[in-house]
């Protein structure tokens, strides 16, 4: 059976078909913004913030697998990957209501955080189901020459929905709601944070499953080479689609380890890290801190607009490789120059304080974020293309972002001691990651159908 080149999508459609990503990144931006100052705020020490991290990426290469392998054998009047976005999507939001209440239900500290811990589980289960089928969405439906396009396409959503859900807490406190909370409890900044994330989130998935229809199993079956009469009978041996899997796969996994046990430490560190260098605390209950946290938004916002910009030079580059060398190569820059940023920076005779200087670091971060979201998907989508198993492989691949970050956070604590419990050294050790996965792009061999 010979493989039919499937049509070029509408620009409308491929932005439709990604536009509950923008939802969905909204929710994953809360997490990653948020979790290590909600943590903080109940009582956590700074050397066991990282052991709190371990539960999302855990989730996730549990689940994605799971999601793919069973959303490659459904088929419903919904479609094949729909269902599972609309039942993560509900749960999502359910929990993102939930989550920033821990320390108000009369808990003592220890019980408040195995409850935080208990609905960061079910939240990373819940992120996995909703975030995973849009790769595989790009997957089914959208040819090799669109593709990197769409991806693209994906991360500027993604960007997006960082930059609000970053903003939100600090743009609530200029609005007059309160940034200070009695020990042990969440700001309501925080709170409405969280509950406008769920309402988006709802929204913007209600776009993506309206208005879009996927390949029903024949067409599928045409563009894709594949004999749907063998399809739902095939059994699926995980090791054994290991073994067939393209050799782009582990290579583009083995510089994806880098990159996200790197961000994996921006997120657990940064708070902590900003709170002691510019503002000179680590009173987690202080209100200086809290004003570190909301900063903290800002910052990824920073990083969030400098990956929207980028992701739309990324598809300009005729070397997909270079692309992803540069992009990882600026952020490592980003990343080591914030360890030299205090409440003051003198630059070129001028003094400015040190939480606006904080911004361009972050900025140049978002070229490493912009890359890492696109350029592993397109190259492992083309390479794969023809197979019946799209979203297994993709949810395997999942293994390679989630796995990464499982190591770090357990690394974490031993290394924070390592480097004089400065929190700020935790970012420099990000920025050497980085240069690491650069240098791992060499072994990459692009495979074109």
């Amino acid at each position: 059976m010979n493989t039919i080149q499937k049509p070029n999508l509408p620009l409308k459609q491929l932005w439709a078909l990604s536009f509950g990503f923008f939802g969905v990144q909204i929710a994953f931006a809360l997490q990653t913004s948020n979790v290590s100052r909600i943590f903080a705020t109940l009582g956590a020490d700074p050397h066991t913030l990282s052991y709190f991290w371990i539960v999302p990426p855990l989730t996730g290469l549990l689940v994605q697998p799971i999601v793919g392998m069973l959303s490659d054998r459904t088929w419903t009047k919904w479609g094949r990957r729909i269902p599972y976005l609309i039942i993560g999507t509900l749960v999502t939001a359910l929990l993102l209501i939930i989550l920033p209440n821990s320390g108000a239900l009369g808990l003592a500290v220890g019980t408040a955080m195995i409850f935080a811990a208990t609905c960061l589980v079910l939240f990373g289960v819940s992120t996995d189901m909703a975030l995973q089928p849009f790769r595989m969405l790009v997957g089914d439906m959208v040819n090799e020459k669109q593709k990197s396009l769409a991806f693209s396409i994906q991360s500027f959503l993604c960007n997006g929905g960082n930059i609000l859900a970053y903003l939100l807490p600090i743009a609530l406190v200029t609005w007059g709601v309160s940034n200070v909370a009695p020990v042990g409890m969440i700001p309501d900044s925080v709170k409405w944070t969280f509950y406008i994330g769920a309402a988006l989130l709802i929204l913007c998935v209600a776009v993506t499953v309206f208005r879009t229809k996927e390949l029903p199993p024949a067409e599928y079956a045409k563009y894709n080479a594949i004999d749907e009469s063998k399809v739902r009978e095939e059994k699926v041996n995980i090791f054994e689609l290991l073994k067939k899997v393209p050799n782009v796969f582990w290579t583009v996994g083995l510089v994806q380890f880098f990159c996200w046990a790197a961000f994996l430490y921006m997120w657990t560190y940064t708070t902590g890290a900003i709170a002691g260098s510019v503002w000179g605390t680590t009173d987690a209950s202080s209100a200086l801190f809290q004003s570190a946290g909301n900063w903290v938004g800002v910052l990824f916002a920073a990083q969030a607009i400098g990956g929207v910009l980028w992701a739309m030079v990324i598809p300009k580059f005729k070397d997909i490789k270079m692309a992803y060398v540069a992009s990882l190569g600026i952020g490592a820059i980003g990343f080591i120059l914030t360890r030299f940023i205090g409440p003051e920076v003198s630059i070129l005779g001028m003094t400015m304080s040190g939480q606006f200087a904080l911004l361009f670091p972050f900025f140049l971060v978002g070229f490493a974020w912009a890359g890492m979201l696109s350029i592993p998907f397109t190259l492992l989508t083309n390479a794969l293309q023809g197979t019946s198993r799209m979203g297994t492989y993709l949810g395997l691949f999942n293994g390679t972002i989630c796995i990464p970050q499982i190591v770090a956070a357990v690394a974490g604590g031993g290394l924070l001691l390592l480097v004089g419990g400065n929190q700020s050294n935790m970012l420099v050790i990000s920025g050497i990651l980085l240069i690491l996965g650069a240098i791992a792009v060499h072994f990459i061999k692009v495979e074109k159908k």
